[in-house]
């Protein structure tokens, strides 16, 4: 396999360069799995319920916590996954993008499977945005008990406030603030790789858990009920999907040294210096992490937990806005409002609704849950099974588009599935705990995506079916107008072939038309980035042209920076103060009668009223729009 995928930039620059760009990958992409050694241990050891803390089951925990992140992270993510760049970006919406157009639709033109996978692995996504940050805050503040117990009172009231002044702070946006992850996720790796090792030397034969003879030994001790134990060692992992998600953030050479020298050994330092704690203090087993240290030292340690955690938080919530905002423009969610933050950093955005549903759903699962131990029981299956998904779509990524031989691409799946399906067995066992919680979100989700990708579907086959031909709209149109009036009339369409709806509409009822019209199509690209001169103009006459633009699914849609590049490259004589936006308003029937059936339609005109309005969503002047009304039964 090549060092890097054709589609992606290198991004080797200089040491000075890649070590910033490893300092900020310390605080943006490793918060979530860096925060993990907070509460992964203490639900190792109970994973069936019973407290555990022989010398078997430490070390046979410890061994499948080390080769779990080896084989997951090391070697399925940072050596192949992240090989499978969208031109630099990553993500599972990224991957999607990479297989055959056969795989991503159907041949009826519907949604297709691989397409069906990737929505529900976005929706998964969701799920985990959604507990990581509960329980991370959660966990952290459950460290003033273990100096205290006078304390336990405010933990709750502490996280929720916590909770509250994070989300209340995402609408500034991350640009001031970045640069103060990176050192602060710095001090963080050392300090628990510090701990770690002083509790190493204090039993150095802890050591011995390195050796996969110890895990193979636990579930040769426990039978097929030492299975469970993986629905609580994959809080190991949780957070690998970021580092492929975040990988256009910061390229892959510097992910990959982060993690190789200062992530991971910080991480296995203090796992096994857990471990090592365990072994010789079992009653440390509530609370493995902060029983490390004590006195005011411990207070520290919270505060700095709590710092840890906030940052693993925002790259979580931070990641949902990014997959938001993908969604939106590659058609599987309404849309909602996307405030950039950043003038420099067009991926800096801010999405209002899915903050604030994000932060009621947080704060409703740490009160409801009440606990880190038990809110561990509804984290997982969203992980895992998105690591599934992952495996497959890159399976078809190696197959199809790399055109490796069959009998290596599938050996690849192998070994990814012999580690992802494991886990994903065991966390489904958690299901009554509380692991309903990202099933029955990722549930609505996908419906939610699937109903909308399918509604806009059929309204365009729909509206194709009911608008002539653009030729037969050209030769009827001097006999369906009274009049042309002066000014310029830009009509929005998806189509960048037909005829607008709201332009049929417009002449038939007004039976008149301005001297100018502009057909404006936006077409958003399976890839993050379109080139600013992705674009093209066409006269069809009788005063009226097509103009075509391309936008990559990362990439800003409003409408005056496009058409001024429009109007000074083809040297278009438009003044924009001056012209009327014209846009469709479509009502839905939803009866019996259409396709998509009564219950389907009801939802999809349900998203369709609460969606963002073109007009915002554009960013189009509103003083300056018109709405032409539709009903239509899908």
């Amino acid at each position: 396999m090549p060092a890097d995928s054709p589609t992606s930039p290198r991004r080797d620059g200089g040491n000075g360069q890649l070590s910033r760009l490893a300092l900020g990958a310390l605080g943006i992409v490793f918060g979530d799995i860096g925060t993990s050694p907070l509460y992964t241990l203490h639900e190792c050891v109970r994973f069936d319920g019973a407290l555990r803390v022989e010398p078997v089951d430490v070390l046979g925990v410890l061994s499948l916590v080390f080769w779990s992140l080896t084989m997951v992270v090391t070697v399925k993510y940072l050596t192949f996954i992240m090989r499978a760049d969208n031109h630099g970006e990553g993500g599972i919406f990224a991957l999607l993008a990479l297989i055959p157009r056969r795989m991503r639709t159907a041949r009826s033109g519907s949604i297709g499977w691989a397409a069906v996978l990737v929505v529900i692995g976005a929706a998964l996504l969701y799920g985990d945005g959604m507990i990581t940050p509960a329980i991370s805050v959660l966990s952290a503040m459950e460290g003033l008990e273990v100096v205290t117990p006078a304390l336990k009172p405010v933990v709750l009231p502490l996280t929720c406030a916590v909770l509250v002044g994070l989300f209340a702070l995402q609408s500034r946006g991350t640009g001031k603030v970045g640069a103060l992850f990176g050192p602060v996720m710095l001090v963080w790796f050392v300090t628990i790789g510090i701990l770690g090792v002083s509790q190493i030397v204090r039993h150095p034969s802890v050591l011995a858990a390195l050796d996969p003879m110890y895990a193979e030994r636990f579930f040769a001790a426990h039978g097929a009920r030492g299975t469970l134990v993986l629905g609580a060692v994959v809080l190991a992992v949780t957070g690998g999907e970021a580092l492929y998600a975040d990988m256009g953030h910061f390229g892959a050479r510097p992910i990959r040294l982060a993690w190789l020298w200062l992530v991971m050994p910080a991480l296995v330092l203090n796992y096994m210096g857990q471990g090592a704690l365990l072994l010789i203090d079992p009653s440390a087993a509530e609370s493995p992490f902060f029983a490390m240290v004590s006195g005011r030292w411990a207070i520290a340690l919270v505060v700095l937990a709590a710092a840890a955690t906030v940052i693993a938080s925002q790259a979580l919530i931070s990641g949902a806005f990014s997959l938001t905002h993908q969604a939106i423009q590659l058609g599987y969610f309404p849309r909602v409002t996307v405030r950039h933050t950043s003038k420099e950093a067009e991926g800096q955005i801010y999405v209002p609704e899915i903050n604030w549903t994000l932060a009621v759903a947080c704060i409703a699962l740490v009160l409801g849950f009440r606990a880190s131990s038990r809110l561990a029981a509804a984290y997982g299956i969203a992980v895992t099974g998105t690591m599934v998904i992952t495996s497959l779509i890159y399976f078809e990524v190696t197959r199809c588009t790399w055109r490796w031989p069959t009998w290596r691409s599938v050996s690849l799946l192998v070994l990814f599935l012999s580690f992802d399906v494991p886990f994903f067995v065991a966390n489904l066992f958690k299901f009554a705990d509380g692991g309903y919680v990202p099933v029955l979100v990722a549930a609505a989700l996908t419906a939610v995506m699937i109903t909308w990708n399918r509604g806009r579907r059929i309204y365009a086959a729909r509206a194709a079916t009911i608008a002539p031909p653009c030729a037969a709209f050209l030769a009827e149109l001097p006999s369906k107008l009274d009049a042309r009036i002066p000014g310029c009339g830009i009509f929005l369409t998806g189509s960048v072939t037909g005829v607008p709806l709201s332009l049929v509409h417009y002449v038939s009822r007004i039976r008149s038309l301005p001297e100018s019209v502009v057909l404006l199509t936006i077409e958003i690209m399976h890839q993050p980035h379109a080139s600013e001169d992705a674009m093209t103009f066409e006269p069809l006459g009788a005063g009226i042209c097509r103009l075509s633009i391309e936008r990559g699914f990362m990439d800003s849609s409003h409408v005056t920076p496009l058409l001024e590049r429009a109007i000074a490259r083809f040297k278009i004589p438009l003044d924009l103060q001056h012209v009327t936006y014209c846009l469709g308003r479509e009502t839905f029937l939803a009866t019996s009668a259409g396709s998509m059936g009564a219950v389907s339609e009801s939802l999809f005109a349900f998203l369709v009223r609460n969606a963002r309005s073109a007009t915002a969503h554009f960013d189009i002047p509103p003083e300056q729009v018109i709405e032409i009304g539709v009903q239509i039964d899908l």
